[in-house]
């Protein structure tokens, strides 16, 4: 999924530590993206904000629909990534991706499609009509081993696991006994919880592991907190327990996110993630020209058939504090 900020910000990211690293949790409240034209569906991003850019190695989180109707359409044209994993992740409807790897796939809902980028890909998404569409798209930021590495693409369909008061679909990493078998280039958890009415679930986690927790539908309380949908609750190092509460009459579903912090300075703007302004300036150089480095999409039918890089900054990029 494509970054389709008309103006997007330059990020300097940077992991926050806390020195007691208890279980206190703090709420990042999304904000409404448009996705696409005129008739675009939009978006809930709470990653990345002003006081957080990264949860372990997840650096985007944007939560859309359930939307429905004549004219709603998820239709992104070819655009560019650098430096990332993309992971997606539908609750309901179907999304037709392709990319310059010559990957033609399709999203469906309960099955993880994972692209990495590398060193440069480009795709593009385009969503069943007539369908209710409901799903998250994620960033994994790679480390600086493998933001050159090439580009790739995974498919799993991880199964339902029961437990005592939830059902789990883990798409990355190992959570109470299930383990997805997909490479990532850092320690990664991300698994669907679905919980039952009225019920408190724990369930034991890496306690060096941050985690957040994107509440899709009802009304979750993480540690206490309480996360409305779209919000996303995030909780540091430092616990072994993972501690969620339904506190509503009908199911609730979460997103469960994880991972080592991540302590290289990334810079994200558009579509690239980079280690530097001038990184940046290269790759949007590059797509511009339409460089091999991105390679091209075979089969989009949209009316565009590249996503032009907005403008640059003006100014050089100044690390956060």
């Amino acid at each position: 999924m494509s970054n389709l900020d008309v103006a997007p910000t330059e990020i300097a990211c940077r992991t926050a530590h806390r020195a007691d690293a208890g279980p206190i949790v703090e709420v990042l409240s999304p904000r409404e993206v448009p996705l696409g034209g005129p008739r675009a569906i939009h978006v809930q991003r709470t990653l990345p904000q002003r006081q957080r850019s990264l949860i372990g190695a997840w650096c985007f989180v944007d939560h859309y629909g359930p939307v429905s109707g004549p004219g709603v359409l998820m239709d992104v044209p070819p655009h560019p990534h650098t430096g990332l994993q993309t992971v997606s992740w539908l609750f309901s409807g179907e999304v037709e991706h392709r990319d310059s790897g010559d990957v033609h796939a399709l999203i469906r809902p309960g099955e993880l499609n994972l692209m990495t980028a590398g060193a440069g890909i480009c795709h593009s998404e385009v969503s069943k009509p007539g369908v209710v569409l409901h799903g998250a798209q994620l960033w994994v930021a790679l480390p600086d081993s493998a933001r050159n590495t090439g580009r790739g693409f995974a498919h799993y369909a991880p199964p339902t696991v029961e437990l005592p008061g939830a059902r789990a679909k883990v798409f990355l990493g190992e959570l109470a006994g299930s383990r997805s078998p997909v490479h990532t280039f850092t320690p990664l958890l991300g698994a669907q919880l679905d919980l039952d009415p009225e019920t408190v679930f724990e369930v034991d986690v890496d306690p060096t592991f941050e985690h957040g927790v994107l509440c899709d539908t009802g009304t979750v309380e993480l540690c206490d907190t309480a996360l409305s949908p779209g919000d996303l609750g995030y909780q540091g190092p430092g616990s072994a327990v993972l501690r969620l509460r339904n506190v509503g009459k009908e199911p609730a579903r979460v997103l469960l996110l994880g991972g080592s912090p991540f302590t290289e300075q990334l810079v994200m703007w558009w579509n690239f993630v980079g280690r530097s302004h001038d990184d940046i300036v290269t790759y949007r150089r590059l797509w511009q020209e339409a460089d091999e480095r991105f390679g091209a999409v075979r089969g989009y039918q949209g009316p565009v058939t590249r996503l032009p890089a907005p403008p640059l900054p003006t100014v050089r990029l100044r690390p956060r504090t």
